[in-house]
């Protein structure tokens, strides 16, 4: 693939055309959804399966949250509706919509801005009280930038909710898995754009379809450490029983991670 090829504009494009065509993640939350979160029966997901901990929220009422490349109309208008006050910031501007609809419907205030989850300029230092960042940072080549703009826009003391894959996840050879056989193939460092053939890419690029980098755990963990943030919360999730891999390993993972208050 060409050396210019822009990830971030693809992908734009590839999350826009999942919205046309009834992605899961592009699904947005029904009125009941909403109607049960204003009780304060509410759950998401940072990653394909297993609820956030409602403690790694405490009381949301009155907070500022930023929604980080998770827009949808899933997760953000549950949180709105749950007594945050919400802004959600994506690539996706149809991604976006899903948001403002549900918002629309629901009579919720929430904030829509398009952007690059590695640079979060339009917002001032020390805006939000907490970050809810989805599996999405795959969809970008750099996913240290991240962490150091949430580490930025969070006040002291403020939270970082993230899910993220496992990199060993795109390392075997998917032709086989779908006959049941797990075999390594790929390396890493591991991208759809730099480590595919033409031919293998097309198995995506075909159908639409996002492409993903394997950010290392060095990057995804040791990166938030580095920004500064303490972790405070851990665990790990599957995609579910029609995945293959899941019968032998977890291969997500979910962080709760802390700025520091000042002293």
């Amino acid at each position: 693939m060409k050396r210019d090829f822009d990830l971030r504009d693809y992908n734009r494009e590839a999350w826009n055309r999942q919205v046309s065509m009834g992605n899961r993640w592009t699904v947005p939350v029904g009125p009941e959804v909403i109607a049960a979160a204003r009780r304060g029966e509410w759950s998401v997901v940072l990653t394909p399966c297993k609820p956030v901990p409602r403690a790694w929220f405490g009381d949301l009422t009155g907070k500022d949250v930023l929604g980080l490349a998770s827009a949808g109309g899933q997760q953000v208008p549950v949180l709105a509706a749950a007594g945050a006050r919400v802004t959600v910031f994506d690539n996706s501007p149809s991604q976006l919509g899903r948001d403002r609809e549900v918002a629309e419907r629901e009579g919720l205030s929430i904030r829509t801005v398009e952007g690059d989850m590695r640079d979060l300029s339009v917002f001032p230092d020390a805006s939000f009280d907490l970050i809810f960042h989805p599996c999405s940072n795959g969809f970008v080549d750099d996913v240290r930038p991240v962490w150091r703009e949430a580490f930025r826009v969070l006040r002291p003391g403020g939270v970082l909710l993230s899910g993220f894959c496992n990199p060993v996840i795109f390392l075997f050879d998917p032709d086989l898995e779908k006959q049941g056989v797990m075999q390594l193939k790929y390396r890493m460092p591991y991208s759809d754009v730099t480590s595919l053939t033409d031919a293998e890419r097309r198995r995506y690029t075909d159908v639409g379809e996002p492409l993903s980098v394997a950010h290392s755990l060095e990057d995804q963990i040791g990166g938030q450490l580095e920004a500064g943030f303490l972790l405070a919360g851990f665990y790990e999730d599957t995609f579910g029983e029609e995945d293959r891999l899941s019968e032998y390993l977890s291969g997500f993972c979910a962080t709760r991670a802390v700025k520091p208050a000042k002293d």
